[in-house]
């Protein structure tokens, strides 16, 4: 098989009429490029070039080689623009990995941003929990991933390169009607004889109500396991109880309920955006 790289050779010399000019577009020394040539011949088993008083001239046989190192040339360079594309986010596509209240709350914006700016780009999001995000970023199946940790449960992964975007700070979640929104702050140990809505099957922000109780001195008392924070907050609003959930949880707040801060020394823990 012929070299491509001294077919190149063959095609600059071929257009510029000398070995010496042709060696310099390549990056060569003309000593070099005279023994790619004789290589290139060698492989041919014919001459392809004349060598003149000034400069050379192609034989028959090299005319027809160069003629289709020109075509190759010009898919060589389309296959580099390709490349170049990809490099400079042209084209291609991109598969980010997400958790519902992140999807709800920071994709949005950052994705209508992204596609103004690469609208070459496809886009495919895929949703899961903890575990399935961080089994499609090993599998392959995403590039990208959002994900969450918390202090206890730090992400600990030499696999993945993680980013920290921003922290998502807990909220009390409480009728709008409630004595509690007077206050500019609520200490979590003042609330030991409040009902709590907690999310069910074992979703973490119940784990951060009760390690955030616990540490405040008292085991909660539950009124309601809700399975998305849409219903909790319905059941706040109708009086069964508070609630504790991520500020990101809450883009879609209702009218009839309020969002409490908690004070500065309350044990309320603060969960970490992550862009793995």
């Amino acid at each position: 098989m012929l070299n491509v790289r001294r077919l190149l050779l063959l095609t600059e010399a071929a257009e510029r009429g000398s070995l010496t000019a042709a060696a310099e577009a390549l990056g060569m020394t003309t000593s070099a490029a005279s023994q790619q040539m004789s290589l290139l011949e060698r492989e041919a088993g014919q001459p392809l070039i004349e060598r003149l008083p000034r400069g050379i001239r192609p034989t028959p046989a090299g005319v027809a080689l160069a003629e289709r190192g020109q075509a190759i040339r010009r898919e060589l360079r389309a296959a580099q623009a390709d490349l170049d594309s990809f490099t400079a986010l042209d084209q291609g596509t991109l598969r980010l990995g997400s958790f519902p209240t992140a999807s709800a709350s920071l994709l949005p914006l950052a994705l209508t941003r992204f596609r103004r700016r690469h609208t070459g780009i496809r886009i495919e999001v895929r949703a899961g929990v903890l575990a399935e995000l961080r089994e499609m970023l090993h599998t392959g199946e995403v590039e990208q991933g959002l994900l969450w940790d918390y202090e206890w449960n730090r992400l600990d992964d030499p696999a993945l390169s993680l980013t920290h975007l921003l922290d998502d700070p807990t909220v009390l979640v409480v009728p709008a009607d409630s004595s509690l929104r007077t206050h500019p702050s609520v200490r979590l140990g003042d609330l030991a004889d409040q009902e709590w809505i907690i999310r069910a099957d074992n979703h973490p922000v119940a784990d951060v109500l009760r390690r955030s109780c616990r540490q405040a001195g008292f085991e909660p008392r539950i009124a309601y396991s809700s399975h998305d924070y849409q219903e909790a907050q319905a059941m706040v609003a109708a009086g069964l109880g508070i609630a504790l959930a991520p500020r990101l949880a809450l883009t879609s707040r209702r009218s009839d309920v309020r969002l409490l801060p908690f004070a500065s020394d309350v044990p309320a823990p603060t969960r970490r955006i992550l862009l793995a």
